[in-house]
């Protein structure tokens, strides 16, 4: 190593220990995962619709119809969601790697519009919810067996809006 090399680590080295190790004081910042100060305790936040209401629904293979505890937790989300009319929600339809890929989008396109023509027969303003398909493009598991591909055939809630209150 050259001079100036040991010279420049040298003080780059100082130059850090010099660094105090204060303790972060992160008491007025918010977790974004929680979904807002109250996270899941506050029955309007995103959070709690994820983990209390249940922000998925599953499928059968191959099949877009709902099963009946896809229909009991869509009617949960209907329910918040007339509760809650500053959110808007997105219907995100997928399905597992098994078949091609038009065929994975086609399928994940109509388990989007099943969710929503579940929510919309429930009261929720269809202008309120709009559709996209991922088909086999966004798994949430990747593995070759029956344990993944069940957990990825799925239409899945997202939420939009609340920032007025």
């Amino acid at each position: 190593m050259s001079g100036l090399t040991k010279a420049i680590l040298v003080i780059s080295a100082l130059g850090l220990s010099a660094c105090t190790n204060a303790a972060w004081d992160n008491s007025n910042t918010t977790d974004l995962n929680s979904g807002g100060a109250a996270g899941v305790a506050d029955q309007t936040s995103p959070a709690y619709f994820q983990q209390e209401i249940g922000d998925r629904v599953l499928f059968v293979v191959n099949e877009s119809g709902l099963t009946t505890e896809a229909q009991g937790i869509l009617l949960a989300q209907a329910n918040w969601l007339l509760a809650n009319t500053d959110y808007n929600a997105t219907i995100e339809g997928h399905a597992d790697e098994q078949g091609t890929r038009e065929y994975n989008l086609a399928l994940g396109a109509r388990r989007a519009n099943s969710a929503r023509e579940y929510l919309v027969s429930r009261g929720v303003a269809g202008s309120r919810i709009k559709v996209l398909t991922y088909g086999k493009e966004r798994p949430l598991e990747i593995c070759s067996d029956e344990s993944c591909y069940s957990k990825n055939r799925r239409a899945v809630t997202i939420l939009a809006g609340g920032l007025t209150g």
